[in-house]
C-alpha cells in the first residue's frame, strides 16, 4: 500500500532542493535596538540563496537590505514568503492534505482529473471516477483502490499499491501540489520566513547581503584597577548576546556606542487601502419619474528616507600590542575609532559566539588618569562617598556601564557611569567612608530693599535674602583626604563669597582639602534677588515713609515720597474730620427727630405749652448745628477733592 507518510516527503525534497547557504561574515552591534549583519557565499547559476529571519524581523530587513553580486549581474528582485498564515494560504487550493490523509483520499478530491499510472510494464491513463480504501475481511489488509474512466468508455478498478508510479496529466495540479507542499514544509517553522536570491550571472560569484534587525544591544563593563605604584589601569568588556538563530563562526564583530535612529515601518504585512465605490451615471439604472401637478404658472509621510548602512572596517591584520598591567593578565583586543557622532570597537582577531549563546569580550584595556577622592552631597546623610575621578585620556569613547573598582588587589566596590567621550571627565562614586563625617546647618537673612524705582504710579522694589549653608566636616583617619562638595544650584540664587572649581547642570563643586584628624568647616553663601511692584495710590503713609528712609535713594526721590506721604496723611485727616462730622450730623438728626416726636404728642395735652416752647427752643438750636454740619460737610470735601488732585500730580510726575 503506498502511504501518504512515504510520498509526500519525497516530494517536498525534491521541490525544495537545497539552497545556496551565505555565511554570517560580519556583525556590528548598535546601542539602538538593531544589528547590522553581512553575509557572503558563492552562488552558483542558476541556485537560489535562502536567509531566513524571524517574522517579526521581516520589517527592518525589507526596510534595509542591499543586495551585491561580485559577478557584475544585475540583481532583478528579490522573492520572500508571504505574511499570510498557513491555513489563508492553504483555502486557494482544490484540496486538502491532513495527517492522516492516504493517497486515495487525496485522489479522490481529483475527480475528473486525469491520472497516469504505472502498473509493471504497463502504463494506463484515466479520469479520476473516485478512490478509497476497501477490506474484503477482517483477516486481509486495507487496500488503496482507485477508479478510472478509460478513454475508450470503460470505467475500471486499479490497486494502488501496485502502481509503481502516479502522475497527473495536467501540469497545473502537478504544480498546485509542488505549491502545497512547499507552503507545509514553511510551515513547520512558525516563526521563521525566508528569503530568496536567485543568481542572474551565467559565471559562479560572490553574493553579499546586507541588512539589520532587531538586537540586543550590546552591555559594556569596566574594571577600574588602582595601586600603590602604578597609574591606575581601565580595562573594558563587551557583553553581546547571539539570538539570531545562525551561528557566528570566525566573523568580524564590532560594537558601537551611541544611538542611531531607528524605528519600525510595518512593510513585511500586506497593506490594504479602503477605496471608494464609483461608477458612471450613464450605467445607473433609471428609476420612474412621478411628475407633480401644476399649481401655479411658474413651474492621504513619505516614508522616511532609510539611511544607507555604511562597511565597517575589516579585520586588522595583527592585534596591537598592549601592555599588561600587574593586575591584569587579559589583552585588549578591539581597535577603536570616531564614526561621526558613534564610536566602533572592532575586534581584531575573528569571533565565534554560537546560536543561543552570548559572550564577554575584552575591548579595552589601558592606563587612565584618575584620582581617588571623596565626593558629598547633602542628600548622601552623614557620611561621604569614596570616589574616582576618571579624566578619559584612552582616546576612545567609554560606552556607559558598571565599573567595579580593585584598590590594592581588593575589592572596594561599584560604580555606575554614562557614556564618556574622549577628553571628558566623570566622578564615580563607588562606597561609603565611614571615616568621615559631614553635617549642615542652614541660616536665612532677610536683607532691606536695595532700590527702589517709581513710574507711571508704579513703585518696583528690588530686595535680596541671603542663605548661608554650612558643612561642618570631621576627618576622623589620620591622613589627609580631598573632599568634593556638591552643592545643588537653585534657581534664581547666586554664590557670594565661594567659587567653585567645577559646576554640573545641577550643582556647583568645591574642593576641600581635609586635614588628618580635624574637623573644620565649609561656608557657601548665596544670595536671592527679587522684585515687587505696588501702585503707590495704594500705599499707606507709613510704608512711603519707610522707603523714603532706604540709603539708596537720591534726595529728588525722597523729597517726592515724603511730599507724597505728607499729602496722604492730609487725606487721611480730611476724612477723619469728614467721618467725625457725619457721626455729628447723624446725632443731631436722629435728636431732632426725636424732639419732633416730643412736641406732637405733648400739643395735644393741656398744660405741656411750657415744655412744648422748650422743645422747640432744642429744635431750632439743632437746626442751626445742622446747617453748620452740613456746610463743614461740603468744605471736607471739597478739601478732599483738591488733596486727591494735588496727590495724583505728584504721583503722575514722579519718575525715579
Amino acid at each position: 500500500m503506498l502511504k501518504t507518510q512515504f510520498w509526500f516527503p519525497a516530494a517536498i525534497l525534491a521541490i525544495n532542493g537545497f539552497a545556496a547557504d551565505l555565511p554570517v561574515r560580519e556583525v556590528v552591534i548598535f546601542k539602538n535596538g538593531v544589528a547590522y549583519f553581512e553575509r557572503a557565499g558563492e552562488l552558483k547559476p542558476g541556485e537560489t540563496a535562502r536567509l531566513d529571519f524571524k517574522a517579526e524581523d521581516m520589517n527592518d530587513v525589507l526596510k534595509s537590505l542591499t543586495i551585491t553580486d561580485r559577478s557584475g549581474a544585475k540583481i532583478n528582485s528579490v522573492r520572500y514568503d508571504a505574511s499570510e498564515s498557513v491555513e489563508k494560504r492553504l483555502e486557494n487550493f482544490p484540496f486538502t492534505v491532513g495527517p492522516e490523509t492516504s493517497l486515495a483520499k487525496f485522489l479522490d478530491q481529483m475527480k475528473g482529473a486525469t491520472l497516469n499510472l504505472t502498473l509493471g510494464n504497463q502504463n494506463v491513463a484515466g479520469a479520476i471516477v473516485s478512490a478509497r480504501l476497501i477490506k474484503a475481511d477482517k483477516d486481509t489488509p486495507e487496500r488503496e483502490v482507485i477508479v478510472l474512466l478509460m478513454d475508450s468508455g470503460e470505467i475500471r478498478s486499479f490497486d494502488l499499491g501496485a502502481a509503481s508510479a502516479v502522475k497527473f496529466a495536467d501540469p497545473k495540479l502537478d504544480t498546485q501540489l509542488k505549491d502545497y507542499l512547499a507552503v507545509l514544509s514553511q510551515a513547520r517553522s512558525k516563526d521563521r520566513r525566508s528569503i530568496y536570491i536567485d543568481a542572474t550571472s551565467s559565471a559562479a560569484g560572490e553574493m553579499i547581503a546586507r541588512y539589520t534587525t532587531p538586537s540586543p544591544v550590546w552591555k559594556s563593563s569596566y574594571r577600574l584597577i588602582f595601586s600603590s605604584d602604578a597609574q591606575p589601569t581601565l580595562e573594558g568588556w563587551a557583553i553581546v548576546d547571539n539570538t539570531t538563530g545562525d551561528d557566528w563562526n570566525n566573523v568580524h564583530l564590532s560594537v558601537v556606542s551611541g544611538k542611531p535612529v531607528s524605528f519600525i515601518t510595518r512593510l513585511y504585512e500586506p497593506r490594504y487601502v479602503d477605496r471608494p465605490e464609483a461608477e458612471l451615471a450613464e450605467n445607473r439604472p433609471v428609476a420612474p419619474v412621478v411628475s407633480e401637478g401644476v399649481i401655479g404658472g411658474v413651474a492621504m509621510a513619505p516614508a522616511p528616507p532609510m539611511a544607507r548602512i555604511a562597511k565597517k572596517s575589516a579585520m586588522l591584520s595583527a592585534a596591537e600590542t598592549v601592555e599588561l598591567s600587574p593586575e591584569s593578565s587579559l589583552a585588549a583586543t578591539a581597535e577603536g575609532r570616531e564614526e561621526g557622532e558613534l564610536f566602533s570597537y572592532s575586534f581584531a582577531s575573528p569571533v565565534t559566539v554560537k546560536k543561543g549563546e552570548s559572550a564577554m569580550l575584552p575591548f579595552l584595556q589601558q592606563k587612565i588618569t584618575a584620582r581617588k577622592l571623596l565626593i558629598y552631597s547633602e542628600n548622601f546623610g552623614l557620611h561621604a562617598r569614596n570616589a574616582a575621578e576618571l579624566t578619559n585620556s584612552t582616546g576612545k569613547t567609554l560606552d556607559g556601564g558598571p565599573i567595579t573598582v580593585y584598590d590594592a588587589g581588593s575589592y572596594a566596590g561599584e560604580a555606575l557611569a554614562e557614556t564618556i567621550k574622549a577628553g571628558d571627565k566623570r566622578l564615580v562614586s563607588y562606597g561609603v567612608d565611614l571615616g568621615t563625617r559631614i553635617t549642615t546647618a542652614f541660616d536665612s537673612l532677610r536683607d532691606l530693599v536695595r532700590e527702589i524705582h517709581l513710574s507711571r504710579g508704579m513703585l518696583t522694589t528690588r530686595s535680596a535674602i541671603q542663605e548661608t549653608r554650612t558643612y561642618s566636616i570631621r576627618n576622623v583617619d589620620a591622613q589627609p583626604k580631598t573632599l568634593i562638595i556638591e552643592h545643588a544650584e537653585r534657581p534664581g540664587y547666586r554664590l557670594l563669597d565661594q567659587k567653585p572649581f567645577e559646576t554640573t547642570a545641577n550643582a556647583y563643586r568645591f574642593e576641600v582639602k581635609l586635614a588628618p584628624s580635624a574637623t573644620q568647616t565649609f561656608a557657601v553663601r548665596e544670595e536671592r534677588v527679587y522684585d515687587q511692584t505696588f501702585a503707590v495710590s495704594n500705599a499707606s503713609p507709613d510704608q512711603l515713609v519707610t522707603w523714603t528712609q532706604n540709603k539708596s535713594l537720591s534726595d529728588a526721590a525722597r523729597r517726592q515720597l515724603a511730599a507724597m506721604a505728607q499729602k496722604k496723611r492730609d487725606i487721611a485727616a480730611n476724612d477723619a474730620a469728614a467721618a467725625q462730622t457725619g457721626a455729628e450730623l447723624k446725632d443731631l438728626t436722629q435728636d431732632e427727630t426725636r424732639l419732633r416726636e416730643n412736641i406732637a404728642s405733648l400739643s395735644k395735652v393741656s398744660g405741656q405749652q411750657e415744655q412744648v416752647q422748650s422743645y422747640a427752643r432744642e429744635l431750632a438750636g439743632a437746626e442751626t448745628k445742622i446747617a453748620a454740619l452740613r456746610d463743614r460737610q461740603s468744605q471736607l470735601r471739597r478739601a478732599r477733592s483738591a488733596m486727591q488732585t494735588e496727590l495724583d500730580t505728584l504721583i503722575e510726575n514722579a519718575d525715579f
